[in-house]
């Protein structure tokens, strides 16, 4: 499931939502993005976060399917966040639900790597020295290469 909202959102629910009456999911791992009042060494009094709403929605669809495909998921969810946020404030929310904790905890790795290089959000930080957009950074990408490197990650969860 995904969402793309203004909205803040309660994690216990959330979870509550995705594991109910699945009584086959044996593990779930989430992730919660926050806001940091740093950034590159310099206090950050609120961060604006853009998106073309459709555009986002398809391409964390594609995220999203593309673990679907990779691990034995039962559910999962990505919630991102856009507006102007302060620090302290939830901006993303990655939950994966399987039967079996590995294939939870490392797809909900690989869609946080993902969604941090493909997700099409344009991330605005202020400070008492200005606004500055946030650059893409290269250990994202290469966070995110280690899924394609190596695929065998996947395979060792899949049943047999």
């Amino acid at each position: 499931m995904i969402r793309v909202q203004a909205e803040d959102f309660d994690v216990g629910e959330e979870i509550g939502r995705l594991t109910s009456g699945r009584t086959n999911v044996g593990g779930v791992a989430t992730f919660l993005g926050l806001v940091r009042d740093m950034a590159k060494g310099k206090p950050v009094t609120a961060m604006t976060l853009e998106h073309f709403p459709g555009m986002t929605e398809k391409e964390l669809a594609k995220i999203e399917a593309e673990a679907q495909s990779r691990w034995p998921l039962d559910a999962s969810l990505i919630i991102h966040r856009y507006g102007r946020l302060a620090p302290g404030d939830r901006i993303v929310f990655v939950a994966a639900a399987s039967a079996h904790r590995e294939a939870a905890f490392e797809s909900c790795m690989f869609l946080v790597d993902y969604l941090k290089t493909r997700a099409p959000f344009w991330k605005l930080e202020e400070g008492a020295a200005g606004a500055d957009w946030v650059e893409a950074r290269e250990s994202d990408d290469l966070a995110r290469a280690r899924w394609q490197a190596d695929s065998s990650l996947a395979k060792r969860v899949r049943p047999a």
